[in-house]
């Protein structure tokens, strides 16, 4: 549950930033030139991986109500849409099981754990998360889209940084802080990363601070950087 908070519009206005540059830029790079010999697509790329890895962290602070906190209704809407851009992903699917992995954090019982090395866990992750609904739809959108855009741009601007954001959000903010053992008094099972505020917002928006986030989850991701210490 997330800690009773007043009404703060910040978080409003950060969520409504990140879904417009993800707009902006989206609608920009599919009709930019690419040129492959050119470092710029590459950067461009990179950028549009960091902003949609931004839709869902927009959505995860939704689930801890701190998106527009004391704004019930619209702390909803903001993580269903936000949700709903990150490859199609369904809000009240990613809510409950979100609040288990809080609630049993790194145990049988938690949907984000699994029991063994990286690419079992990242599979585990992913069939775990992913419907077939969403391959459905994102197999349309696809086919839509190359209707109107060139498909290097397509491919290179809306499909792989949705699957380069998938995996920036599985290593840093599931595998890195939770994989191993942890000691009997880590009360949360969960690491966390050397303090350096600017890596963390460009890994993966702060979720690096692993263990500040499970001792503090009322706390948005742009504030999360204050419990490092």
């Amino acid at each position: 549950m997330a800690k009773t908070i007043n009404r703060d519009n910040r978080g409003i206005a950060i969520a409504a930033i990140i879904v417009a540059c993800w707009f902006v830029l989206l609608a920009y790079l599919l009709r930019f030139p690419v040129d492959f010999a050119s470092p710029l697509p590459y950067l461009f790329m990179l950028l549009q991986t960091h902003l949609y890895t931004g839709l869902f962290i927009t959505a995860h602070d939704a689930m801890h109500g701190v998106a527009a906190p004391g704004r019930p209704k619209l702390n909803r809407f903001i993580g269903t849409v936000t949700a709903f851009l990150f490859a199609y992903n369904w809000y009240p699917r990613l809510l409950p099981k979100h609040h288990q992995h809080h609630k049993h954090v790194a145990t049988d019982e938690d949907p984000d754990y699994h029991h063994g090395s990286f690419w079992p866990w990242y599979y585990s992750f992913l069939k775990n998360y992913i419907t077939w609904w969403q391959i459905v739809l994102m197999a349309i959108t696809y086919n839509v889209l190359q209707l109107f855009f060139p498909l290097e741009n397509v491919i290179m601007f809306w499909m792989v940084p949705a699957i380069l954001a998938t995996f920036q959000l599985f290593y840093f903010g599931t595998y890195l802080p939770h994989r191993g053992e942890h000691a009997p008094d880590n009360r949360h099972k969960s690491g966390t990363q050397a303090k350096n505020h600017l890596w963390a917002f460009v890994s993966c928006y702060f979720f690096g601070y692993h263990y500040e986030h499970h001792d503090k989850p009322y706390l948005p991701w742009w504030q999360l950087y204050k419990a490092k210490g």
